[in-house]
């Protein structure tokens, strides 16, 4: 087995691990990418249409041209980058439990990698059939949306003439605008919450723009067809309940589903990280750190981004607090954080009340004018106004040392933010 030894393992090529490495490697630390695929860039590099990068590079981009900023930086830099290559576990390891032993898998052998500092940057995966639960036999023609972005971007197949979009999450949004441009006529996107999940900007250049029906508050109650889909029925929902009598056939050939994605945390599990229920990504600190020390997490590994940009700034100082853990440096005390009322999440789940924190939530309500509050201990610390709330978007805030002054703090503190 090869044995190799870094100051640091990024794991996953993707915007989020490029970030992460450039950062670590600009502060003087060894350190490398190791990536399953064949090319750095992760999901960003089928996602042909642009829309990318207009908080990070004040420009619009396609996801490969967003890509590219970052592979020639990591190629120019020196970064040693494992590509083809799988990590099947890590562990503490070495003389010291601070050691990680980082094994992979490769189509040149095994390898084993030991660091100081870890970084998970694997990205997300979507939500398939089997977690949906829809009923139906299982003919050929149904496929996430994904997947047949990739079928239609990269290797250059249609997979039908007439589909239907089961959710309304961004990626189904941007192929009905696809498989249109390509000549599938897209029948209909179904939702089951009475909001479409995806961004506004999607539903009105994908949707609107094409008109493509959105059938919101309803559900996909069946699959007909057995070696291929023939049609799906469709079932809405008045106060919470199907209305039977009310369901429709959409007769189609082609199924997508687009139904949320989830962090790809099989490598954390296995590695006993302690994970959020509400993400299902790992809990971390004020510092990105897992419950595992110097292990962090970032990107759409820890919680599912709305855009890459927020990907790439989280990203980034999940490199930067890498570096100060790796020179020794903590923060002084941390306090919880909790989500309050219509709030699904707060990442991350510790901060530290002495430097400044970048805060990630999102909302379970959709409204305007809102306003989002914290509370320290039962005590109204802060307000701060939203013009627009809507699950889909991410809400980010700063929190800096002058927003506690006046207000007693210890270890057992809790922070909630809540919307109204």
């Amino acid at each position: 087995m090869k044995e190799l030894k870094y100051d640091a393992v990024v794991v996953g090529g993707g915007a989020a691990g490029m970030a992460a490495a450039l950062e670590l490697n600009e502060a003087g630390f060894s350190c490398t990418i190791i990536d399953r695929e064949d090319h750095l860039g992760g999901i960003l590099m089928q996602c042909i249409h642009n829309g990318f990068g207009l908080h990070e590079f004040s420009e619009e981009l396609t996801g490969p041209e967003f890509a590219e900023r970052f592979i020639e930086r990591v190629i120019k830099s020196g970064i040693a980058v494992y590509l083809n290559t799988t990590v099947t576990k890590f562990s503490s390891g070495g003389d010291s439990p601070l050691i990680r032993e980082i094994y992979c898998v490769s189509p040149s052998g095994a390898m084993k990698i030991q660091c100081r500092a870890l970084v998970l940057a694997m990205g997300c995966r979507e939500r398939n059939r089997g977690n949906v639960r829809i009923p139906g036999s299982r003919p050929a023609g149904i496929y996430t949306a994904g997947l047949a972005q990739r079928l239609v971007n990269i290797e250059g197949y249609i997979p039908g003439r007439e589909a239907v979009i089961i959710g309304s999450g961004d990626i189904g949004l941007i192929m009905a605008r696809r498989l249109s441009w390509a000549g599938c006529r897209v029948k209909a996107v179904v939702e089951i919450m009475p909001y479409p999940a995806g961004l506004t900007r999607n539903i009105v250049q994908c949707l609107n723009d094409f008109d493509i029906p959105l059938y919101l508050s309803s559900v996909a109650t069946n699959i007909f067809g057995s070696d291929r889909v023939e049609g799906v029925e469709i079932t809405p929902m008045e106060k919470g309940v199907l209305v039977p009598e009310k369901k429709i056939r959409i007769d189609c050939d082609t199924v997508l589903l687009s139904v949320g994605l989830v962090p790809e945390n099989e490598l954390s599990k296995t590695a006993g990280i302690e994970l959020d229920a509400a993400t299902n990504g790992p809990v971390v600190d004020s510092s990105l750190m897992t419950s595992q020390e110097g292990v962090f997490a970032c990107g759409n590994v820890l919680h599912v981004h709305d855009l890459v940009d927020w990907v790439c700034e989280e990203s980034r100082r999940a490199g930067q607090y890498a570096v100060q853990w790796l020179r020794g440096i903590h923060p002084a005390i941390q306090i919880r954080t909790r989500a309050g009322s219509h709030v699904r999440y707060v990442n991350p789940a510790r901060i530290a009340p002495d430097q400044k924190n970048r805060i990630y939530l999102r909302s379970m309500i959709v409204k305007s004018d809102a306003v989002l509050e914290l509370c320290l201990d039962g005590c109204v610390i802060g307000r701060k106004k939203e013009r627009f709330i809507q699950p889909s978007q991410m809400i980010s805030m700063d929190l800096f040392p002058k927003d506690f002054k006046g207000f007693d703090i210890n270890p057992d503190s809790i922070l909630e933010f809540s919307v109204n």
